[in-house]
């Protein structure tokens, strides 16, 4: 009896490996892939959309921009092309929650310094009173990665269609005058494709866990 299990030993083995990798592959054919929404502006709080769009359902993309960094350079669509990037709207003399979405974009970006896919973006909800300089000071006092994190101020027009019109994340007080932006703490991931794909509160740790999360699910659809 002995002899007989002796020599049928390695063949057992073999059955029980082969039968592992077979429930394996059941398991991972059955179990549903994890994708993230496309968000369309009907999808969101009509509070953040301009009125022209809040009906819209599908095709939904960030607008082409031209603003200007920290650096005095000019900041296009073709910066973030094919990348995935974050984005959100804050103020440099913001005392509320801007110093703490600034701080959890910083932990962002320690976490995507070495992923070249990865960018961020952050709009001046401000732009008359953030110059190119004070926004110079700002990144140098929070630590900004130049070559990954571009703080921008333009024209109060563009930043207030881009905010309304594209990333659906600014309220609005009136028509795009200098004081009536009221942002968000919004955190807004955007695939290579320039679409929506999540929002999250930037003044939450368990919110920027979750974008780091859907984050790494969206970096593998580009691997299939």
């Amino acid at each position: 009896m002995l002899s007989f299990f002796s020599k049928y030993k390695l063949f057992g083995l073999v059955m029980l490996v082969l039968s592992g990798i077979i429930i394996y592959l059941f398991y991972t054919a059955l179990t549903p892939k994890k994708t993230l929404p496309i968000y369309q502006p009907a999808m969101v709080n009509a509070e953040l959309v301009d009125s022209t769009l809040q009906y819209v359902k599908k095709y939904h993309s960030i607008a082409n921009f031209s603003l200007t960094n920290q650096n005095g350079e000019t900041i296009t669509q073709e910066n973030y092309k094919n990348k995935i990037y974050i984005a959100d709207f804050f103020f440099t003399t913001c005392p509320t929650i801007c110093p703490i979405m600034t701080k959890n974009m910083g932990e962002i970006q320690s976490k995507i310094v070495k992923d070249t896919n990865v960018l961020l973006l952050s709009h001046s909800v401000t732009p008359d009173i953030d110059s190119v300089a004070q926004l110079k000071k700002y990144a140098l006092e929070k630590g900004v990665i130049d070559t990954k994190w571009n703080l921008v101020t333009g024209s109060k027009k563009e930043i207030y269609e881009l905010a309304r019109k594209s990333y659906l994340a600014v309220k609005t007080d009136g028509d795009g005058g200098p004081y009536d932006m009221i942002h968000t703490e919004n955190f807004i991931l955007v695939d290579k494709e320039k679409r929506i794909r999540g929002f999250y509160d930037g003044t939450k740790t368990e919110d920027i866990e979750k974008l780091l999360s859907d984050l790494e699910i969206l970096k593998k659809t580009y691997l299939e």
